[in-house]
């Protein structure tokens, strides 16, 4: 815990208290609180009493917040508007990014627009960025995603800014896809089909642990990278079979090879009009990329959440590529 401001004549705690200090004259801005992790990030921020802003590329999109929450467009093509928009802001929390490259938006854009976003908050004064990444991000990597978010990490350090990153895993919560979706294909399909023999491993993170640690973190002075992980661990077999057992819908699951499920996914997603998985996504997975060696910084277990919410898990199709397309709908729960 920090020192009380002035408790030792060190004017340096001032300044860190300064910064902590939940005033309502703060303002903090997150990128897509009309969304997902965002809106849970905005959440947290308004119980503390912060001013918040949005900015997003969904100005007009239904939201829970009212007029509580003031969007603002990116305006990624107009750095200067970026920046009058983030005047006065103390703190920003960016979720930007895109999970898969299709015509009208690409990770290269994603990279391109955070780095115009990052020099946009220095030139307006922003204090900190808490920056919400991935889990084993590297330069090396083939994995255009993990790669895209490693150069992204680097760019915001070299701003100079002070800064968290986040890494987590998988998100789940009442508006998530892949945990969802997996049970809507349980719902549908006599067998599920798990790439290989499904014995990688993943650690997901309920998203509004996720938003505690980001507000957490913005509220501290200090550089640091998190790895932003469940308390649970499953291989992907058993998290198929933990779902299946908990809504009531076991299912044989069979190993198939990943090209063969890759191509039943694209035959999927043309029914559903989205894009179920990527090649990129299937190899990322099966690596561990997903999966860390540190100790769980989130506390819900998803097996509780799951049972919390058996009833309706999967009961609809949730589409990432409906909710890029239409930009008024809010996004709705599962």
């Amino acid at each position: 815990m920090p020192a009380r401001a002035g408790s030792d004549g060190n004017p340096y705690n001032k300044i860190f208290i300064g910064l902590n200090s939940m005033s309502e004259k703060q303002t903090h801005a997150v990128t897509g609180a009309y969304g997902y992790s965002g809106k849970y990030i905005a959440y947290r921020l308004l119980d503390k009493g912060y001013r918040v802003i949005t900015l997003t590329n969904s100005i007009h999109r239904s939201n829970p917040f009212g007029k509580k929450v003031r969007a603002y467009p990116f305006n990624f093509d107009n750095p200067h508007k970026l920046t009058q928009s983030l005047k006065g802001v103390r703190i920003l929390y960016n979720t930007y990014w895109v999970r898969f490259n299709y015509k009208t938006f690409t990770q290269a854009d994603a990279l391109s627009n955070s780095i115009t976003l990052f020099n946009a908050a220095k030139k307006a004064g922003v204090r900190k960025i808490v920056h919400i990444s991935i889990t084993n991000p590297s330069e090396d990597s083939h994995l255009e995603y993990f790669r895209g978010k490693a150069k992204l990490e680097k760019a915001l350090m070299d701003t100079g800014l002070s800064y968290s990153i986040l890494r987590p895993t998988v998100l789940f919560g009442k508006e998530d896809i892949l945990i969802n979706n997996i049970a809507w294909a349980l719902h549908k399909l006599p067998v599920f089909a798990v790439f290989g023999d499904g014995h990688y491993r993943l650690q997901p993170i309920y998203v509004d642990d996720l938003a505690e640690l980001a507000v957490e973190y913005g509220e501290k002075e200090e550089n640091s990278i998190i790895d932003a992980i469940g308390p649970e661990t499953f291989t992907y077999r058993e998290l198929v079979q933990t779902i299946g057992n908990i809504i009531g819908r076991r299912r044989p699951i069979i190993s198939v090879h990943p090209a063969l499920v890759y191509i039943a996914g694209k035959i999927i997603s043309l029914l559903v009009n989205d894009v179920l998985v990527t090649r990129e996504e299937i190899e990322g997975l099966m690596s561990n990329l997903l999966c860390v060696n540190s100790p769980p910084t989130g506390k819900t277990r998803l097996t509780d959440w799951i049972e919390k919410h058996a009833e309706s898990l999967g009961r609809q199709y949730t589409s990432e590529l409906a909710r890029r397309i239409d930009r008024e709908t809010e996004y709705k729960s599962n």
